[in-house]
């Protein structure tokens, strides 16, 4: 008699395999040009803000004045998918969601401990959830990937190909521009390349 099992087994795959093509098939925009700040609405501190052989290169001033780097674009439900490396310094860093909320990259200000991939929201000055996993994932030299989705109130984010946090937010805005940050106060440098968006339906 022939074995039924395998063939129960594809079709049991199929579904799952079909939801994998369809995230990886969503068309996505790069967000940095390679060469320049073109589509970035111009920050307060330029010299802060380099890009340089497709490499967006964040670097603390002399007076280490911070800020965010927004999109001239607002954007409702996406998928933003980036790489980041530590540089130097104490880093403090995130992406900031449609002007609001913000996944953050690095040392946390007040908790004094990495905080990657976890939400800060302003509104409740702290963090309602902690990302998992993220100290055997995190790379404290060279790239790391990190993809957020952001589909109504609800954030999911990977970072290096793992989720590792979700959380529904009650403080987010439904459009908003993407900013990345620069903290104030920190001697800090970080570098981002390949800042893709795909927008979501």
């Amino acid at each position: 008699m022939i074995s039924r099992l395998p063939l129960l087994l594809l079709i049991a795959l199929l579904p799952a395999c079909a939801k994998q093509e369809a995230v990886e098939t969503i068309d996505s925009t790069p967000l940095l040009n390679g060469t320049d700040l073109s589509g970035w609405k111009t920050p307060e501190n330029p010299e802060s803000w380099k890009v340089e052989e497709g490499i967006l290169k964040v670097r603390s001033n002399e007076k280490q004045k911070g800020g965010i780097l927004w999109t001239e674009a607002d954007f409702e439900d996406f998928i933003v998918d980036l790489e980041f490396k530590f540089i130097s310094g104490t880093i403090d860093s995130g992406v900031h969601l449609r002007n609001n909320d913000q996944i953050q990259i690095g040392i946390s200000g007040s908790l004094k401990r990495d905080m990657t991939g976890s939400p800060y929201i302003a509104s409740k000055k702290g963090y309602p959830v902690e990302a998992e996993g993220v100290a055997e994932l995190l790379k404290m030299e060279g790239w790391n990937s990190m993809k957020i989705e952001a589909r109504g109130m609800n954030y999911i984010v990977h970072l290096n190909g793992t989720q590792v946090m979700t959380y529904t937010s009650d403080t987010g805005i439904p459009k908003g521009p993407i900013g990345l940050q620069l903290h104030a106060k920190r001697d800090m440098g970080i570098d981002f390349r390949n800042i893709r968006v795909a927008e979501l339906d």
